[in-house]
């Protein structure tokens, strides 16, 4: 099984690593902001419209290209600042396990993650099921 799609929009900055914490009776509590929650919500809104009719159940390689608007950038250039990669990744994964992409995240045993400075800003994303035994090892 394989999915794959692009979605036009402003790629989200904010990421899952800008929880906020509060202190109650001396209990430290994190919670999501309004431009965190904002960020989950407009994910969930681009997102649900490609959830599989079943779920991925066994290993999954997850292909993610961030284009984001280019502003004095070049078309296709690296975007090095941040938000990180790894940060991006949380919130998307999170919010695709929620749509039930996938039975737990923890299914995404490869991962490719790019992002740059597009004329067409978006979020392209490709899954694969992957082989159930495969010898990478040996090489190692």
């Amino acid at each position: 099984m394989t999915t794959e799609f692009f979605i036009s929009m402003v790629p989200p900055t904010v990421t899952h690593q800008e929880k906020k914490i509060t202190a109650v009776n001396g209990r430290l509590h994190f919670y999501e902001g309004p431009e965190l929650k904002n960020a989950r919500q407009k994910l969930t809104a681009y997102l649900s419209r490609h959830a599989p009719a079943t779920p991925y159940a066994a290993a999954v390689r997850l292909v993610t290209k961030w284009l984001f608007p280019k502003g004095s950038h070049k078309n296709g250039e690296w975007r090095t600042s941040k938000p990180d990669t790894d940060n991006l990744q949380k919130l998307l994964k999170d919010v695709m396990t929620s749509l039930h992409f996938w039975k737990d995240d923890a299914l995404v045993c490869s991962e490719l993650c790019e992002k740059f400075w597009a004329d067409l800003p978006g979020l392209y994303i490709y899954i694969e099921e992957l082989p159930q035994h495969d010898d990478r090892t040996r090489k190692v």
